[in-house]
């Protein structure tokens, strides 16, 4: 293809025609599901060069070849044929493909991926008009599919700005200077138990991928990954992204880590590195609760995934998490049980706070990188600010953060010193017994000195308010039950 640059552009204006698709979110869903069968499409090719017996498990009839290909003869499927042939042949043939078992993860990922698919468009012409489109693709080129990877990438980019979409979206800067402090080693196996489209578990491979040097570091490489999905869309979005990183069997599973019992975890079910940015801000149903030891038993998905990234990350293990300021500063018996529980079982050496407008548009809540390993336990933690670079007033869809913003963190990071600006803590290092004793397991430190001059969306706003409002009034029950122990004493 002569203009991968135009490619989104072609797809969408052909779209806007066809009266089925409502709205971005819609417009990439359908993209998703034909670039996943040209992909795969192009990687059965491999697989049947490679190995003489390969059978694909789609049926013949269904693979992309032999009904998206046009070949210019007049005998390709278009208009009502097509849309017949998608609705009632392909995707009921797809969600019902069988899988066992001990079906291969490369041929399992086609039936979960169209699990809960759909065909949005209603006019067949205009359907072929996309499936032509994108099946100029030359996936077997190797510059050109180096280069879609960057178009593929730009596709996930414009989730942040189709509705609740955007949660399944890490700034790449974001999740590229994670990978890069976590200096990933080959041999280790990272996981990222909600890992969306696989921005974490493309970061990591990208930071990795410069230490292969032999055919067994390269199998090593291929299998250095895992990853839990729990919504389709950001699943099939995330498989595709894992076949076009020329992972040839994904470790990317369609579930819900939190419905698992974190006590039944053994050592198997460990990780050299966790990277992750887990959902916040919702709740998961009560009996999810179930699943955690009672005084880990959060309402807050956030919290819950803290507590699932602590059970499964090995000795010796590292990671890096994103969490929101509610985390930091939360003093309700869950989250002061969890920080307890880091401090005391985990070294949290490292907090990064990050400037609020880092996920918008998804979302304007303030969030940090908490670093930390399974060695030994925390004895001191340094937080450090990172400040909104110089000409940005805050990050946006047409400024959005770049790596070279964590520049000043990366200086600081192998020489780490107190900095102080206008009387406020940028950098500074606390003891174990601070974090603890004195500020009550509120690790809300070295925060903006001032408010962003920035309005938070009605939702956000409620939830931030939300979460202070729990928090002062779970400090309040503390000091009145110190009081009320201290005064019952002297009354003896």
């Amino acid at each position: 293809m002569s203009n991968l640059s135009g490619f989104v552009k072609r797809l969408r204006d052909i779209m806007r025609n066809d009266a089925g698709i409502n709205g971005d979110a819609q417009r990439i869903e359908q993209i998703a599901w034909m670039l996943f069968l040209k992909v795969y499409d192009a990687k059965e090719q491999d697989w049947e060069w490679d190995d003489d017996n390969y059978t694909s498990i789609i049926p013949e009839e269904c693979r992309w070849k032999n009904w998206a290909v046009d070949d210019k003869s007049g005998k390709a499927m278009t208009g009502d044929t097509l849309l017949d042939f998608v609705n009632n042949t392909l995707f009921p043939t797809l969600k019902k493909l069988p899988v066992t078992a001990s079906t291969p993860i490369k041929k399992a990922i086609v039936q979960t991926t169209f699990a809960d698919a759909n065909n949005y468009m209603k006019d067949g012409v205009l359907l072929r008009q996309v499936l032509n489109v994108i099946d100029e693709l030359d996936l077997s080129d190797y510059e050109e599919s180096h280069a879609f990877g960057d178009i593929y990438e730009s596709i996930l980019k414009e989730l942040q700005s189709a509705g609740s979409s955007g949660e399944f979206y890490t700034p790449r800067a974001v999740t590229d200077f994670m990978a890069k402090m976590i200096q990933p080693e080959i041999g280790e196996k990272m996981a990222d138990f909600a890992c969306g489209t696989g921005g974490f578990l493309t970061s990591w491979l990208k930071e990795l991928e410069p230490k292969i040097n032999t055919t067994d570091d390269k199998e090593l490489y291929d299998n250095s990954i895992y990853g839990i999905e729990k919504k389709q869309f950001p699943y099939m979005l995330c498989i595709t992204n894992m076949l076009l990183h020329n992972l040839d069997v994904p470790q990317v599973f369609h579930g819900n880590s939190l419905l698992h019992d974190v006590l039944d975890y053994t050592e198997d079910d460990q990780f050299d590195v966790i990277l992750m940015n887990p959902p916040y801000g919702g709740s998961e149903k009560n009996d999810v609760k179930n699943h955690f030891p009672s005084d880990l038993a959060s309402s807050e998905t956030a919290d819950l995934f803290m507590s699932v990234i602590m059970y499964r990350l090995k000795k010796n293990g590292r990671a890096a998490v994103i969490l929101p300021d509610g985390f930091l500063f939360g003093t309700d018996n869950a989250k002061i049980n969890i920080k307890k529980k880091l401090l005391n079982e985990f070294n949290l050496h490292t907090v990064i706070r990050m400037p609020s407008s880092v996920f918008s548009p998804y979302t304007s809540i303030t969030t940090n990188i908490l670093f930390f390993d399974r060695t030994h336990p925390t004895e001191e933690t340094w937080f450090y600010r990172l400040d909104m670079p110089e000409g940005y007033k805050h990050f946006s869809k047409t400024k959005p953060m770049k790596l070279e913003h964590f520049a000043p963190v990366i200086q600081w990071w192998n020489d780490r010193q107190e900095i102080s600006v206008d009387d406020f803590d940028k950098a500074k290092k606390f003891t174990v017994n601070q974090l603890a004793d004195e500020f009550g397991y509120n690790l809300d430190q070295c925060g903006y000195p001032h408010e962003e001059e920035e309005i938070l969306d009605p939702l956000d706003l409620i939830q931030k308010y939300e979460e202070k409002r729990a928090s002062l009034n779970a400090e309040i029950d503390r000091v009145l039950a110190e009081i009320t122990s201290i005064l019952g004493g002297n009354a003896e």
